[in-house]
């Protein structure tokens, strides 16, 4: 009764919070399998981000009480968001449901577990068990990391470095289901990071829902820099780490010290995840974000100041209510001009619990799948142009493993977050190598080594070869 398999649904602060879970049931002595049909016990990391989430997790819920009612030693649970939005009401849905857990009890899972397996061992089914409740501290608990017996330890990591969000995003349930912003201490946060390093970690990810806002209340500025910039600058200096990453902002998080980073930490990279959720102002507003198309692309000319190579991603919903033709021009005309490379591009759907779920003025379904086609068109035509601009340059590219297609090929990314495969020993795994780009589609850059990789300092050009 000890193997579990955990399922998650979302964000990566969701999988990056799965990985917590492993690594403490795997310390309480409880195996981690991937094969959901081989687990004895398995537990649902859920999102609330939009309905549909909740729903798939749902269903899947009703398939896990079938099993338990044909195998009543079988254990499932509900972790997370979901399970902080919904509170007791799933009870009513998933009756058969033997653990339910908020977003900030992660770490108790293990010590719920064994009372489950041990009363599991007994007479009678146990009562659910449910803990939804708020815990100070809990941002200092997700800071284990697991990785699979046998496996080495991967290339990319990701480090959790605050919860909780503090903005009134009309269409948003985060603030609800994370509960208010909570930083972790600075120092606690690199030694997480020298560990990982230490232990072959090449590139790390800061997490939170809002990134950018780590520790403006718990911590001061200091010249001039703000506590997330601080943190960059140590993270920076972590000798073997090759990157640094992000996600996810805010534009209003944005202010001169992190602008200046791009420019300043090398580390950074050349891309940066910018969500603009609408190019209207009218929109804007009624989204409750504190910026404005104007401030927006003026914040996209500095960044870009400050790093010319920079790739730039962002986050649309198309359809929100009260959008109107003109509204969505200004969205599209933005989208054309910041020339995203990247970006989710969402069809708002009404979310129960957030104020705009009461605003009047719903965009009827065709009109928000022609806006959300409209602009996917849009992004893959400046995908594919931008990738075929880098056909004939040579990129550094941080190896990460083996390419799912084709097999027998590495994949690796550049500076600007893009997927290169190309082919190389297992070796280079973890290692910084230069790439010539000879082929590129919308997802993909394809390549060849430059040169042989050997240690040692190597140069990289964005210019075309010769």
């Amino acid at each position: 009764m000890n193997r579990v398999h955990i399922k998650t649904y979302g964000c990566q602060m969701n999988a990056r919070d799965s990985e917590a879970v492993a690594a403490l049931l795997r310390e309480r002595g409880y195996a981690i399998v991937a094969d959901e049909a081989e687990a004895d016990i398995v537990l649902l990391n859920t999102c609330a981000i939009r309905d549909l989430a909740e729903q798939r997790a749902i269903g899947k819920g009703h398939h896990l009480a079938k099993r338990k009612r044909r195998n009543p030693r079988f254990l499932f649970g509900v972790l997370g968001c979901m399970a902080q939005n919904r509170g007791l009401e799933l009870l009513d849905r998933l009756p058969d449901l033997d653990l339910l857990v908020g977003t900030q009890k992660f770490h108790r899972v293990p010590d719920y577990l064994d009372q489950l397996t041990a009363a599991g061992r007994g007479s009678g089914r146990p009562a659910t068990l449910v803990d939804l409740e708020a815990e100070e501290g809990s941002q200092n608990t997700i800071r284990d990391h697991f990785t699979a017996e046998g496996e080495e330890s991967p290339v990319t990591a990701y480090v959790s470095i605050m919860q909780g969000c503090n903005m009134n995003c009309t269409f948003c349930i985060v603030p609800k289901t994370r509960g208010p912003e909570r930083s972790r201490p600075p120092d606690e946060i690199v030694r997480e990071a020298e560990e990982l390093v230490a232990r072959g970690a090449r590139e790390i990810t800061l997490l939170g829902q809002i990134v950018t806002s780590y520790g403006r209340r718990e911590f001061p500025a200091v010249g001039g820099k703000t506590p997330f910039v601080q943190l960059l600058e140590r993270l920076h200096g972590i000798p073997e780490l090759a990157r640094l990453r992000f996600t996810s902002p805010h534009p209003s998080g944005f202010k001169r010290d992190l602008v200046a980073a791009f420019r300043e930490l090398p580390k950074l990279g050349h891309y940066v995840h910018l969500p603009v959720q609408s190019g209207a102002n009218t929109v804007l507003r009624a989204m409750h974000r504190p910026y404005t198309r104007e401030s927006y692309l003026r914040l996209v000319e500095d960044l870009r100041a400050a790093q010319p190579e920079l790739w730039i991603s962002t986050d649309i919903i198309v359809g929100f209510p009260g959008e109107t033709d003109e509204d969505f021009a200004a969205t599209r005309e933005l989208f054309t001009t910041v020339g995203f490379e990247m970006a989710y591009i969402f069809k708002y759907s009404t979310r129960t619990g957030t104020p705009a779920a009461e605003l009047p003025g719903p965009v009827p379904e065709e009109v928000k799948e022609a806006r959300n086609q409209e602009l996917l068109a849009l992004l893959e035509r400046r995908s594919l142009a931008r990738h075929r601009e880098l056909i004939g340059t040579t990129q550094e590219v941080l190896v990460e493993g083996p390419a799912k297609r084709p097999a027998g090929r590495l994949m690796g990314r550049n500076r600007g977050y893009r997927k290169v495969v190309f082919d190389g020993p297992e070796e280079l795994l973890g290692r910084l190598v230069p790439v010539r780009i000879t082929r590129a589609t919308v997802a993909t850059l394809e390549g060849e080594l430059a040169e042989p990789a050997a240690p040692g300092e190597l140069t990289f050009s964005s210019q075309r070869s010769a």
